[in-house]
């Protein structure tokens, strides 16, 4: 599995519920681009929209090898999955006001590109500083059982 973009402050801003993994419509450019490991989804979001889930503001930059035919960087991309899934997004984010994140485009074992997105609700202030407590006292644990044995 061939990681091409992540996205490491979601998992910060976020409580994470549920990951699941797209598929995603792509053109030939953006194939090209993403396997040269250029792209970005840091400030992306997915949406349901007419029973569709679309990947919006994720960045794949022009192919730089491209011609007149090459992709808008910033287009939004269809997502694909099952009809079951896509309902169980739509109830959460209208009735728990939950939103989807995605987490990294990658390049599974069949040479596909997918995105790993998850069902997620946005964290308070308090909440991120327990849990940068919470992970500082992690760290710190660890050291001392590698100092003190």
């Amino acid at each position: 599995m061939k990681v091409v973009a992540e996205n490491r402050r979601a998992r910060y801003e976020y409580a994470i519920d549920d990951v699941f993994e797209a598929g995603i419509v792509l053109q030939g450019t953006e194939v090209k681009a993403l396997r040269a490991g250029e792209g970005s989804i840091a400030d992306s979001y997915a949406e349901v929209r007419g029973g569709e889930v679309w990947l919006v503001n994720a960045n794949i930059p022009e192919f730089s090898h491209g011609n007149r035919f090459n992709h808008e960087p910033k287009r939004p991309r269809k997502l694909l999955l099952k009809a079951r899934e896509i309902s169980k997004f739509h109830g959460a984010i209208a009735r728990k006001g939950m939103t989807l994140v995605p987490l990294s485009i990658f390049f599974n074992d069949r040479n596909r590109a997918k995105v790993e997105l998850a069902l997620a609700k946005g964290k308070q202030l308090h909440d991120k500083r327990a849990a940068t407590k919470e992970r500082e006292w992690q760290r710190d644990k660890a050291r001392l059982m590698r100092d003190k044995g």
